[in-house]
């Protein structure tokens, strides 16, 4: 099968959306599919070589982080003209909605087409506003996935509609056997991975918690992972305890993968505004306990606390108070590696490409015909000389209609 995945952000940015992508497309790849990505990126030699580049990007503040995104005259230009040299089977858009190359593939495309939506969030105001733009395009959508519960509500309260729930996955076989970073105790290192410029995940919370876990374990190290400014993060904490904050910033994933491997625990402080939880698969693929907020997509994915240890979210207190119990608990840390490599092995890729391949043929056996260019909802298309000609051009083609 011939795919054609468009990601909506900048695939030079870590996040989780791009993470999935990467996942999805080598998962399919493995499985002999062949598989083309359209995405910003701000550093082309970042792409892999399954990917082509949309073009650099723009920063814009979007669900309490920034969103790094493609939207403008090149971008339509890039998108149409992948499309017609894909000859795709299935389009698959990764947030649809969000202005970038995924709502101008849509906008320019028919056929079977696939939508995942990734986000949960209340308060997208925005895209409530702009329906009346969006519904013609979100018509096309022939299948809609949610990668949760959380992120399927947002959807249908904003979009109508409905959709299937698809969880994210997590290649267990590229964390399962990492090893722990040359100079690092595992039984006195706590980790977190994850944005430290992004207030979301919850880096100032677990700052103003760890002076009462260090003093409780003198040994005790906190490894930081991610792009960020660690002296700004240093200057909430007291000087007495920098010594035990080591940062090691944006890392590959290989690395990534034997930072989560270093700790005795992950804490996830996050705040809000995740519709999944990758970044716990990740860490308990490793062998490492978890330990996060209480949010309802992190309750989810531990299930309740059978998986990892939650405390309540935004308090640093309780995240002090369970910190310290874990820490000094051998018997519940084990306990928690063996339930937490049992849990990503349900989300492994393996798995939940095979629920997304179900959903490629649907879309196609209800189509019955490959993605080709639609002009109908494009003004470019309608009324620019450009436009008018370029679809002279491609009249015959099988790509339009």
């Amino acid at each position: 099968m011939r795919i054609g995945i468009v990601c909506p952000y900048d695939w030079s940015v870590p996040g989780g959306v791009k993470q999935h992508i990467q996942d999805l497309s080598e998962s399919l790849i493995e499985l002999g599919h062949y598989v083309n990505v359209l995405t910003p990126a701000t550093d082309e030699k970042d792409l892999p070589s399954y990917a082509t580049n949309a073009g650099s990007t723009i920063a814009l503040p979007y669900n309490g982080s920034i969103a790094r995104i493609k939207f403008d005259p090149a971008a339509f230009t890039r998108t149409r003209q992948w499309l017609r040299d894909g000859k795709f089977d299935v389009l698959h858009l990764h947030e649809p909605t969000s202005p970038s190359p995924s709502i101008i593939a849509a906008w320019s495309a028919r056929g079977p087409i696939v939508g995942t939506y990734h986000t949960a969030n209340d308060s997208m105001y925005a895209v409530k506003n702009m329906q009346f733009l969006l519904q013609p395009m979100m018509e096309k959508v022939i299948a809609r996935i949610a990668v949760s519960s959380e992120a399927r509500k947002t959807m249908i309260d904003h979009l109508g509609g409905d959709a299937i729930v698809i969880p994210n996955g997590v290649r267990v076989s590229n964390f399962v056997n990492a090893q722990v970073l040359d100079g690092f105790d595992k039984e006195n290192t706590v980790v977190f991975v994850g944005r430290l410029d992004e207030p979301r995940k919850g880096i100032d919370v677990l700052l103003k918690a760890m002076p009462e876990v260090f003093d409780k374990y003198p040994k005790l190290t906190l490894l930081l992972v991610g792009p960020g400014e660690i002296n700004e993060l240093l200057s909430q904490i007291d000087k007495k305890y920098h010594q035990r904050i080591k940062f090691k910033g944006f890392v590959t994933s290989e690395i990534k993968a034997s930072c989560y491997a270093s700790g005795a625990v992950y804490v996830a402080p996050n705040l809000g505004g995740e519709s999944f939880g990758i970044v716990l698969l990740e860490a308990m693929a490793t062998g490492t306990p978890v330990l996060a907020s209480d949010l309802p997509a992190f309750r989810k994915v531990l299930d309740e606390g059978k998986f990892g240890k939650l405390f309540k979210t935004n308090d640093a207190k309780d995240l002090a108070k369970s910190l310290i119990e874990l820490l000094g608990n051998k018997e519940e840390q084990k306990k928690l590696t063996q339930a937490g490599h049992i849990r990503s092995h349900q989300f492994d890729w393996s798995i939940i490409v095979r629920q997304i391949l179900d959903v490629y043929e649907a879309v196609r056996s209800v189509e019955g015909r490959n993605v080709r260019e639609d002009f109908r909802g494009q003004l470019y298309g309608r009324l620019t000389r450009s436009g008018r000609s370029d679809r002279k051009r491609v009249n015959n083609s099988t790509l339009t209609e």
